[in-house]
């Protein structure tokens, strides 16, 4: 399940992308599609760093191979000033308390004219599942705040950087984690989940066109996430 829209960045042969927060590596697989970039992924997990390493190196279709995965703090990040060309960080945070201090480290390591692509739980969708329920927001390792549209915004451009594009993505999935929510967010046995889990599984496999063409109509109303593209300085 992808977030961001890469080919709107209009990424150039030789580029250095980073991912940070990149969890199993989903964007960095997108990434690798793409001819000729020189792509890094952190998080702090090393499981979800190998299952990423993992990924990477059995993609068929790559046409990016100069690949680097490693453990670091997205709040101390171990890269020289104005390093990269693109950075994203999608869904990471609303995890983490000293969310300021990460922005300022994304960009700081940007370098002028760099892109900056951010991704948070949309808040409408989001207060839902907190409305419904406790064990959501209790979740070990869980979302610790939901932003709202403006004030995240405000956030961003406080640290000189433009934002150019805002959209929405992923309200097919919306539904699922209200069920969850309802029925218990352990609950694998439950009908509902365990149809609309395979259904989502088979969309993203298949993307069948209609079933996009009905995401992209939902997606302004109910999209799952918020996605903030903006350039530095």
């Amino acid at each position: 399940m992808v977030t961001i829209d890469f080919h709107d960045l209009k990424l150039k042969p030789g580029s250095l992308v980073l991912d940070a927060g990149c969890g199993g590596g989903r964007h960095l697989r997108a990434l690798a599609k793409i001819p000729d970039l020189n792509i890094i992924g952190i998080d702090r997990s090393c499981s979800d760093l190998n299952d990423a390493l993992k990924g990477l190196r059995n993609m068929p279709d790559a046409l990016s191979d100069n690949y680097l995965v490693s453990r670091a703090d997205i709040k101390t990040l171990p890269f020289a000033s104005a390093s990269f060309d693109c950075v994203i960080c999608s869904e990471v945070l609303e995890h983490i308390d000293e969310h300021e201090n990460a922005l300022k480290e994304l960009v700081r390591i940007l370098k002028p004219q760099g892109d900056l692509v951010v991704s948070v739980p949309r808040y409408f969708s989001e207060k839902i599942c907190w409305l419904i329920s406790t064990a959501y927001y209790n979740e070990e390792g869980g979302h610790i705040r939901i932003y709202k549209k403006k004030k995240l915004q405000k956030m961003l451009t406080k640290q000189g950087i433009k934002c150019w594009k805002i959209n929405y993505k992923h309200a097919l999935h919306v539904p699922y984690w209200w069920l969850k929510c309802l029925v218990g967010l352990k609950n694998e046995k439950n009908v509902l989940i365990r149809y609309y889990k395979k259904f989502l599984e088979w969309d993203i496999m298949c993307k069948p066109q209609f079933v996009r063409f009905i995401e992209e109509l939902l997606n302004p109303v109910i999209g799952k996430s918020i996605v903030f593209y903006l350039k530095k300085g």
